[in-house]
């Protein structure tokens, strides 16, 4: 079917510049008729279906996007999209007389083939309908996933972009993503900050438990009050040099940093007015028999 295709075609443009050459514009008309014009309609319906075909794919997506879910609501669109598309392109190749049924079948052929060449991206466009499905994460969560912590931005079918907190733009394929363990950071409402300080072991215990709490109830706006929420101190074990403790202090998960320097702040301020240090790794070194070795460097 091609090739007479081909073959025709040839013949009309040699008739076509045989008809110029003599100045016989009648034959130049076929050419038009049977290929210009036809042309010229196949990229006028391609450009309405791909308006058509955006424009439908936003009016599907955005209630789902406002009602729903945007991750969820995006890939609606995106299929939308691709769906309509698709069946423009094989409309036109069955009005151009291509048998669409044989298509098909070179077509899964060819993708298979390809599919074996391409088991990577495979492998990221099946990544992709897991995130889809059962949605780990959604746009705009925080998560820590590849080894990346960072905003995520889209959930595309093969790649998930990520925005750092610095500003950077990464793409993410979507295997490395589901192969490995992914953190979502934002997905509770609530979050614990954990401040670990050490004091000295000359403190009275009681004593820097009560300056510990003071710290933590000088925050007590941002604190979240609840059941197994609040703030608690907690003694954690005596180690080399200090009293280890930690402050345990329950807030807005979108106050989270500023909190966790807020509650560092307020430890180190109410331990400095209370009087209690806070050591650090020293070392003494011991040396035996020093008068006898400052008599050698003296005899030296």
């Amino acid at each position: 079917m091609v090739q007479k295709v081909a073959d025709q075609a040839s013949k009309d443009v040699n008739a076509a510049l045989d008809g110029l050459t003599k100045g016989d514009l009648q034959k130049v008309w076929p050419l038009l008729e049977n290929y210009l014009v036809p042309a010229v309609g196949v990229l006028l319906l391609l450009f309405v279906g791909y308006l058509v075909a955006k424009f439908v794919g936003r009016m599907v997506s955005a209630p789902i996007r406002k009602r729903v879910d945007e991750t969820l609501g995006r890939f609606v669109g995106k299929m939308v999209y691709y769906s309509i598309m698709i069946s423009i392109l094989v409309a036109v190749m069955g009005k151009f007389g291509f048998q669409v049924a044989s298509f098909a079948a070179i077509l899964a052929s060819a993708g298979f083939a390809i599919g074996m060449a391409f088991q990577g991206t495979l492998g990221n466009f099946a990544a992709g309908i897991m995130l889809m499905v059962f949605r780990p994460f959604k746009v705009g969560d925080v998560i820590q996933a590849a080894g990346v912590k960072a905003k995520v931005n889209e959930i595309d079918l093969f790649t998930t972009t990520l925005d750092t907190p610095d500003n950077r733009r990464i793409i993410v394929p979507n295997s490395a993503i589901t192969s490995g363990t992914i953190e979502n950071t934002s997905h509770h409402k609530h979050r614990r900050v954990d401040v670990s300080v050490g004091c000295e072991y000359s403190a009275d215990i009681r004593h820097t438990r009560t300056v510990l709490e003071q710290a933590a109830e000088s925050l007590q706006s941002n604190l979240v009050i609840g059941e197994g929420r609040g703030f608690q101190v907690v003694l954690g074990n005596l180690g080399e040099s200090s009293v280890n403790w930690t402050v345990r202090f329950w807030t807005n998960a979108e106050n989270y940093w500023p909190v966790s320097e807020a509650l560092t702040e307020a430890v180190k301020n109410h331990l400095d007015n209370a009087g209690i240090g806070i050591p650090f790794p020293q070392m003494d070194i011991h040396v035996p028999n020093m008068q006898n070795l400052v008599a050698k460097n003296k005899a030296a």
